[in-house]
């Protein structure tokens, strides 16, 4: 078995609008060991009105305001993208338009991350299908019935669709997770499943890697006290290390299957740590052995407390002094 998780760090809009903050978190992503590193591309007159409400987590400004203030220019996403590459980490960006698409287009992007909040955006999905690209489809604010209808739009194209479970509460807690989700999607779009973790631990990416996960997101921060949307609902980088860490280390047990016959690698602790069959008194020659004659102790090297029934009811041919191996040879 082949570990393919990839792990996703999501920074979304931390950097608040700096190009040289997004550049460090490309070079945070990766040096933590991260596969990709994500943010959100948001055009604010294509994506919303401004009276357009914010979330409840996050009042700090109007969301018109927000997104225009914190926007790139193409130059900028062509610079970020580059340094992506330039470091080996992949560049993703979650459009959340028709001209986000377009713009991600000439950035060069190789594969679309659907918002959980596009799901019933059937236009915006259909041009994000007819780039031909893979597609991480979200689910956080949908039924099955819209999020079949999606995957439906996507695949019908021939894209290669990857589902992942989100739970768009900030943060998740762990009875909200649903883990159950990622596996009925397996079998109900027969493609790659993962999950989007909101959560404030690693606890629920560490059971998605073990269920099979193949692409796992996490939110990350450089830190929680920064501006900014998702911050607080983040982990920092020493949380992220060892999510990545984690998740590896399920990878490699997942795709090492063990033969428990196979008892080589305790060959030597073995015998050090199992019981010999011993006198528990001094026995004297042709003495007839009961079990009450008998005491199981390390070291294993003699014969082994399993095969006591061998010596049992038998006649000792030899003495035998208290704690001395009771051997076959022995025996009459």
């Amino acid at each position: 078995m082949k570990d393919t998780c990839c792990i996703i760090a999501e920074f979304g809009m931390l950097h608040e609008g700096s190009i040289g903050t997004a550049l460090r978190m490309a070079d945070a992503a990766k040096e933590l060991g991260a596969d990709a590193v994500k943010y959100q591309t948001h055009i604010a007159d294509a994506e919303t009105r401004k009276n357009a409400p914010m979330p409840k987590y996050f009042s700090g400004e109007p969301r018109w305001d927000y997104f225009t203030r914190t926007a790139f220019t193409l130059d900028q996403w062509k610079v970020l993208k580059a340094h992506c590459d330039k470091i080996g980490i992949e560049f993703i960006s979650s459009p959340f338009s028709l001209e986000a698409v377009d713009l991600l287009e000439e950035v060069g992007m190789k594969r679309y991350k659907i918002p959980s909040g596009e799901v019933t955006n059937i236009p915006f999905l259909e041009r994000v299908a007819k780039t031909g690209k893979p597609v991480i489809l979200s689910s956080g604010m949908s039924p099955w019935k819209e999020i079949d209808r999606a995957a439906e739009t996507i695949k019908k194209n021939g894209n290669h669709l990857t589902v992942v479970q989100c739970t768009s509460m900030y943060p998740t807690p762990p009875e909200k997770v649903g883990l159950n989700v990622m596996q009925e999607m397996a079998e109900r779009y027969t493609c790659p499943v993962g999950l989007s973790d909101q959560s404030l631990t690693n606890y629920a990416g560490f059971a998605a890697a073990a269920l099979g996960a193949s692409i796992i997101e996490k939110h990350i921060t450089l830190s929680r006290w920064v501006y900014g949307s998702d911050a607080k609902h983040s982990v920092e980088p020493d949380e992220f290390r060892d999510f990545v860490a984690g998740v590896r280390a399920i990878g490699k047990m997942r795709q090492n299957s063990v033969d428990k016959n196979d008892i080589s690698a305790v060959a030597e602790m073995k015998p050090i740590f199992e019981k010999s069959v011993v006198a528990g008194r001094d026995l004297p020659a042709g003495h007839t052995l009961t079990f009450g004659d008998m005491r199981f102790k390390k070291p294993g090297t003699g014969l082994r407390a399993d095969r006591y029934r061998e010596v049992l009811g038998k006649k000792l041919k030899t003495a035998v002094r208290q704690d001395d191996d009771i051997l076959p040879e022995a025996i009459l």
